[in-house]
């Protein structure tokens, strides 16, 4: 794994709110993330479809919950818009022993802190992201205000599990969106262009595609504006993500996969710190 970030990569991190790191997994890397994740992702929607939920602890049933409305609304309107934008599975980790240890890497805590300037890492939630044949476009969002903190260093990781290209859906960025965006967003619809509605000054910026050969890791600031293609093409477009939160994050006041008893033990301004729900993968402190 070529995990140690450059000085110039950094810069241009910070810089851009978005980072192409090529060959970020060698060919042994890549092949074990695609087999791993191909075998979670099949397992997940076994479970879902067998059992109306995924079988395990509390954070399993709360995944389970939000994983079962997605793929109801999906089996009531399979050729609905969403429903081919991708195949999205979050938290793998929490039902997948291998995902789990590819995941919990502090590799990759290191290295995604040392973008994100941050003294410690904790997994907000694990997502893998296929985007089906002929499937359509991601349109322009944030992250980071979906999720139940915010902070302006949330940063996430997407390896390029197939070829990402300019045919099949690679991701696109807004550069510097990070240092003027607000924590208004769109959602993920028909209208590619809903976000400008918040950020209008943002349609002067000229958008960077980002095509990602397999292996190779794109992040983004949690506030940079992204996107992807539609599929063109008659196979799908397979990507492996993680999103993360600064260690000493705290409440924001919104659930998202949060699952609903400890959702509801907090206040907002707690500190998001349980180490099953959003675990430490790597902290300065602990390094010495």
């Amino acid at each position: 794994m070529n995990h140690q970030a450059t000085p110039e990569q950094i810069h241009s991190f910070q810089e851009n709110g978005f980072l192409v790191v090529e060959n970020f997994l060698d060919s042994t890397e890549l092949e074990h993330w695609r087999q791993t994740t191909q075998e979670a992702v099949d397992h997940r929607l076994d479970s879902l479809k067998n059992s109306g939920g995924v079988a395990g602890d509390d954070v399993s049933a709360a995944v389970a919950e939000i994983e079962e409305n997605r793929l109801k609304a999906n089996q009531a309107d399979p050729d609905g818009y969403y429903s081919q934008v991708f195949t999205q599975c979050v938290k793998l980790a929490d039902s997948h022993a291998g995902m789990r240890e590819i995941m919990f890497d502090s590799r990759l805590g290191e290295f995604v802190a040392t973008l994100a300037g941050v003294d410690g890492i904790r997994i907000w939630h694990d997502q893998a992201l296929f985007k089906p044949p002929f499937g359509n476009p991601t349109g322009w969002h944030l992250d980071n205000p979906y999720w139940s903190f915010s902070s302006r260093q949330s940063i996430s990781i997407w390896v390029a599990l197939d070829d990402a290209t300019r045919d099949n859906g690679c991701m696109y960025y807004l550069p510097g969106t990070h240092k003027t965006a607000t924590y208004q967003n769109a959602g993920i619809g028909k209208n590619q262009a809903d976000l400008f509605k918040f950020y209008p000054q943002w349609r002067e910026l000229s958008s960077v595609a980002c095509p990602a050969a397999a292996g190779t890791a794109v992040f983004h600031n949690g506030l940079t504006a992204h996107g992807a293609g539609a599929n063109m093409t008659n196979r799908p477009r397979r990507a492996m993500t993680c999103a993360y939160m600064p260690d000493g994050s705290t409440f924001n006041g919104v659930q998202n996969i949060l699952p609903i008893k400890y959702f509801e033990s907090l206040k907002v301004g707690d500190v998001l710190n349980d180490n099953t729900i959003n675990p430490l993968i790597w902290s300065n402190k602990s390094t010495g």
